[in-house]
């Protein structure tokens, strides 16, 4: 059976790592992986999803509308925008920190309300502030490895060597944070 993940937030919040580690860890697990980028307007903040499917044999990269197994999103309203993306029975895995985008910061739109709310009535939904984590462990940027390590939880792949992964991915004046934002991320 194919499993179906799809990362989605603004550009520079490292989507593109956390797929290349679950990609690699999954090709390691045994798995026939296909990995698909769609960058954006990332360098702007604007939006960036990647999609991973997996299993005995995969033919296809592509996430179709209601096919989503997890939905990984970096930021709330990502969340609602691939919400489609997701089956029934699917999971989010939520950063609750928000990016508001140039119409918001203009003062044209406000950020929506509730979306957290929404979603918990909704999906099952895994929720929490990677992003003030993150800060807490030293550096914002790891927010991306904190998902990550929820995201291997919820996909029962605890029997990978995240670490060593991590380790060959990332520089070396990163990787103990990393390793600490993959621990914490995998206790949510």
């Amino acid at each position: 059976m194919t499993k179906s993940i799809l990362f989605a937030g603004v550009g520079g919040q490292g989507i593109l790592l956390a797929s290349k580690l679950l990609t690699a860890a999954l090709i390691e697990s045994g798995y026939d992986v296909k990995m698909s980028e769609v960058h954006g307007m990332a360098q702007r903040g604007g939006s960036v999803t990647t999609q991973v499917r997996f299993g005995d044999k995969v033919h296809s990269p592509i996430i179709g509308k209601g096919d989503a197994d997890v939905l990984v999103a970096f930021e709330p309203m990502e969340a609602i925008r691939w919400l489609d993306h997701l089956k029934p029975t699917g999971r989010i895995i939520l950063s609750t920190g928000t990016i508001p985008s140039a119409v918001i910061l203009s003062g044209d739109v406000d950020y929506p309300q509730g979306i957290e709310a929404y979603l918990k009535e909704h999906v099952d939904l895994l929720s929490m502030d990677a992003q003030a984590m993150a800060v807490e462990l030293g550096n914002s940027r790891a927010m991306n490895v904190i998902l990550l390590g929820a995201l291997a939880k919820t996909l029962n792949l605890e029997n990978t060597d995240w670490i060593a992964l991590i380790k060959d991915e990332v520089r070396p004046e990163f990787f103990e944070l990393n390793k600490k934002a993959f621990t914490v991320g995998f206790e949510q």
